[in-house]
């Protein structure tokens, strides 16, 4: 998460590479990474063909203004030199699979339960409370008042806990492997491909599902606020706005794999042409930049 673009792109060069501790980051295929930064293009879109998976874009009490900005958002892109193609949707399968099916929250648990100890907590250099698993962790937030249980629960983790097998186990593997055909060939990697598309654009409400389950990348800009007059609606406790006057919200580009700088480009692209974070500003500041730090 970054104030711009050309920040985020930044940041990514600063923490993008293989990583020991992340088996996933093997398959990482540039020696050297792309420069990110350069990748900042105001005619990143130009000649560029985008598609529109509209069939996972679902319909919401009060997303009228999202609805709205997505669409003046698609001009923006044709205007920018785009070729943008519509309903370049995702096989019924992966739909079903993506909204009724119960392999990602498999895969999800499976991987939670196997590397949060042998990942974070076994590498802990303090470890006062002497937490080695998740299940350590779900007592302590329990017994620990702070924590706020039962009215912050631990529903998540008992889930994960109930599971009874790790990322080790066949069954792991078989709700990957849907995974991998969910958001792959029937989904968004298969509508990339198939329709010899660059990108694609939707509301960032409904993008960062499908590419979660391939380790697709994703990339959100500003695209506009909710209004003046909005309902405000809180979130289940009732202690922060959901949404409500003024609330930001975004659009995503998503991309085949390894794509990251092709992302950045046409996120800046859109970015310089709308500069949509300006047209509502924060109560408070920064007064510092990235440069304060970069280097130190």
């Amino acid at each position: 998460m970054a104030r711009t673009v050309k920040d985020a792109a930044y940041i990514l060069q600063a923490i993008a590479g293989k990583d020991a501790d992340d088996n996933y980051t093997s398959a990482i295929p540039f020696d050297p990474l792309p420069d990110y930064v350069a990748a900042c293009n105001f005619s990143g879109l130009s000649g560029k063909r985008i598609g529109i998976p509209r069939n996972v874009i679902y319909e919401e009490e009060g997303d009228a203004p999202i609805r709205a900005a997505f669409e003046q958002a698609i001009l923006t892109i044709r205007k920018a030199g785009a070729t943008v193609i519509d309903n370049t949707n995702i096989t019924a399968y992966a739909l079903d699979q993506y909204f009724n099916g119960n392999a990602s929250g498999i895969v999800l648990d499976a991987d939670f339960v196997a590397d949060l100890p042998n990942l974070y907590l076994s590498k802990l250099t303090s470890n006062p409370q002497n937490v080695r698993s998740l299940a350590d962790v779900s007592n302590f937030t329990k017994r620990f008042g702070p924590e706020e249980y039962p009215d912050r629960n631990t529903a998540v983790w008992d889930e994960t806990l109930a599971l009874g097998f790790n990322n080790t186990s066949p069954q792991f593997w078989a709700a990957y492997q849907i995974n991998l055909v969910t958001a792959g060939i029937q989904g968004i990697l298969g509508v990339l491909a198939n329709n010899s598309l660059d990108a694609l654009i939707l509301p960032t409400a409904y993008s960062p599902g499908l590419p979660a389950l391939v380790g697709a990348p994703v990339i959100t800009v500003p695209l506009g606020f909710f209004p003046p007059n909005a309902t405000i609606t809180r979130n289940r406790r009732m202690d922060l706005v959901a949404t409500g006057p003024n609330i930001p919200f975004g659009l995503s580009f998503l991309g085949p794999k390894w794509s990251e700088a092709s992302l950045i480009s046409y996120a800046y692209a859109f970015e310089q042409r709308t500069m949509v974070r300006n047209q509502v500003q924060p109560y408070t500041v920064p007064n510092i930049e990235l440069n304060d730090f970069v280097g130190v």
